[in-house]
């Protein structure tokens, strides 16, 4: 291994977004918007799944699952993207640079896994409707929900590791808005081989694996509802799956662009615009896809606000 000149930069600089005062104004604006929404969102969701009965079903289990995925994903990132477009300042410290790649990775992984866990408990209620209870017991979510999480927490415990051994020895700049592995990795003057084999590996298991499940699954759900006589209830069994599908492609698109298509296809302005997008906006518009077309949803946030309404009628009344 090359000796090392720079042993004592213990920063790295986010070299992201060019912009002018103006765009930088609008952007930071932007930013705290989407991360606000995102949070309150996300929050007010998995509440009104924990306190309403009618939701406590496999659907809204993951779902719950996958809303608290999404805080950690937008918390690992978008809070030192706002500072730095504040502030202007965009030196991270190699200590919250790991951090961050570690937190992103494991909502990543986590993102990934419950996704396809819907993706099963979809084609569980619609092609094997009568057995739908006895295979999704609260044993098997419990035990799916689980593999989520350990295993992308470990998965991103050993890719951050193989990480923070790499060197830096000619460039501290990471050409993006946050600690991407594959920015970080083009800048190490280390040999990373097996940091690229691990991420192929990882890319098998986390990305092609569990998206070959849910087509495979969907492929089987669509067949089955195309089997249905009656339009009613063909239209119902759709409408059940409409607002996963639309997560599904709102996830895997931004995301294929960004790790799948190489660099060379497209600019780095392109880059940072479709991550961002990938990072902030998807997040942001799940509880959204989840709750304004979701009957089930708002007959549940209806029947929360009840109680408030005679509470505060009587309050008045008292008065």
């Amino acid at each position: 291994m090359k000796y090392c000149e720079n042993t004592t930069m213990t920063d790295f600089y986010i070299v992201g977004f060019s912009t002018n005062k103006t765009e930088q104004l609008l952007l930071s604006v932007g930013i705290m918007i989407m991360y606000l929404l995102t949070i309150v969102g996300n929050l007010v969701i998995t509440m009104v799944i924990v306190l309403a009965t009618n939701l406590h079903t496999p659907m809204y289990f993951f779902l719950c699952n996958l809303a608290i995925s999404d805080i950690i994903y937008v918390s690992s990132t978008l809070p030192k993207l706002l500072f730095i477009t504040i502030t202007q300042d965009n030196r991270i410290s190699f200590a919250d640079c790991i951090s961050q790649l570690y937190f992103f990775t494991f909502a990543i992984g986590s993102d990934i896994f419950v996704l396809t866990s819907m993706a099963v408990d979809r084609y569980v209620a619609i092609c094997r409707p009568l057995r739908y209870t006895v295979i999704m017991n609260r044993r098997v979510c419990g035990t799916m929900s689980a593999f989520c999480w350990i295993f992308s927490a470990v998965n991103s415990l050993l890719l951050t590791l193989l990480t923070s051994v790499l060197e830096f020895c000619n460039s501290h700049e990471i050409s993006h808005f946050f600690c991407d592995i594959k920015r970080i990795t083009s800048v190490s003057s280390s040999d990373t081989t097996i940091s690229e084999i691990f991420m192929m590996a990882e890319d098998i298991v986390f990305a092609f694996v569990p998206f070959s499940l849910t087509v495979a699954s969907y492929v089987q759900i669509i067949t089955t509802i195309l089997k249905i006589r009656s339009s009613e209830t063909r239209f119902k069994a759709f409408s059940s799956c409409t607002s996963h599908l639309t997560t599904v492609i709102l996830f895997y698109g931004p995301l294929s662009v960004v790790y799948v298509i190489p660099d060379s296809k497209h600019s780095k302005e392109q880059s940072e615009l479709i991550s961002l997008l990938f990072v902030a906006v998807v997040p942001m518009l799940n509880p959204f896809v989840y709750s304004l077309r979701n009957k089930d949803v708002l007959d549940a946030v209806r029947k929360l606000e009840r109680p408030q309404v005679k509470f505060l009628r009587h309050r008045n009344c008292d008065l």
